[in-house]
């Protein structure tokens, strides 16, 4: 696996045997998170089409935002580095700011993004949920050019094309294709290239149903549903059950899962199976986003509020 990234190339992933449960239930792991090392999973997907675009507009710049921890900052850093195009990131909290190079030893995601030619822009909290806004949009075009805009998290009508891809012809063997959900922009591919008789589950990083409207506006189809019983708190937010959970599905089937996405998602699927969710002999493909980077970060969280560590 682990290909140089070529947007021009197609790529696949390989289907990972996991394990068949009790009731004839099999589960195999999609691993997107094997297609590169800097720029995995579904970032690969949804970033392939932006940069496509980006090169079409004519524009040597990608900027984008993001937290101090974001897996789409990081990629986006190397998928410039590695497409030739310059990169800006607007990260969110100003105060990482005011001694870069004391954030830079610090926090690994944004050090990695910086080691690939990321310009950082810092802003408050505040500042940041004006995102969107006309606005501010404009502000950045006066500080920064003609740039190429990649939103949060990297979602749009683009990616959503990119992510259409992570299926193929020999994944029309599964009942179930699952995968965790942060803006909603992965699971719309999916849904669009699922069969009628397939189920999309999603499983939400995020508290609560707000991406259904955003979900059934891109997704087209109706055989999807989001489960929402395993986000634990919310983004980025875990307990000692999850990461125990982690590890030891690290140390039974040697794959790492991060403990924003792919952990619960994959936690969600063995409860769902003991709950009866699943009926017998149903055939499950997990999808692993990715995310990896993100652990060290995670950890050092972890290591302040005394909770085990993750094993990376």
């Amino acid at each position: 696996m682990a290909n140089p990234l070529n947007f021009n190339v197609e790529v696949s992933s390989e289907n990972q045997f996991i394990t068949e449960f009790k009731n004839g239930t099999s589960l195999y792991l999609k691993r997107e998170d094997l297609l590169h090392p800097e720029v995995s999973g579904n970032k690969f997907r949804k970033l392939k089409y932006n940069i496509f675009e980006a090169d079409k507009q004519g524009k040597d710049t990608l900027l984008t935002f993001g937290g101090a921890y974001s897996n789409h900052i990081a990629a986006t850093a190397a998928a410039g580095k590695l497409a030739g195009l310059k990169t800006i990131g607007v990260i969110r909290g100003e105060e990482l700011g005011e001694n870069l190079g004391k954030t830079l030893k610090q926090n690994a995601t944004l050090n990695f993004a910086h080691s690939c030619g990321m310009q950082f822009y810092f802003v408050s909290r505040g500042d940041y949920r004006k995102k969107a806004d006309l606005e501010f949009r404009q502000h950045l075009s006066e500080k920064f050019g003609n740039f190429y805009l990649v939103p949060e998290g990297g979602t749009n009508a683009f990616a959503i094309k990119g992510c259409e891809e992570i299926l193929s012809a020999k994944d029309k063997e599964f009942n179930y294709i699952a995968a965790s959900v942060g803006t909603g922009g992965t699971l719309s591919g999916l849904i669009r290239a699922s069969s009628e008789n397939q189920k999309i589950l999603g499983f939400p990083a995020l508290k609560g149903d707000f991406l259904s409207e955003e979900i059934k506006k891109n997704g087209v189809k109706n055989n999807w549903e989001l489960i929402l019983n395993y986000h634990f708190g919310g983004y980025a937010r875990i307990d000692s059950q999850l990461i125990n959970f982690i590890n030891k599905f690290r140390e039974k089937y040697q794959i790492q899962l991060d403990p924003v996405y792919t952990g619960k998602l994959v936690f969600g699927i063995f409860d769902l199976v003991k709950t009866g969710y699943f009926p017998s002999g149903s055939k499950i493909l997990a999808i692993h986003t990715g995310g990896l980077q993100g652990i060290m970060g995670m950890n050092s969280f972890l290591k302040k509020k005394n909770l085990p560590l993750i094993n990376y």
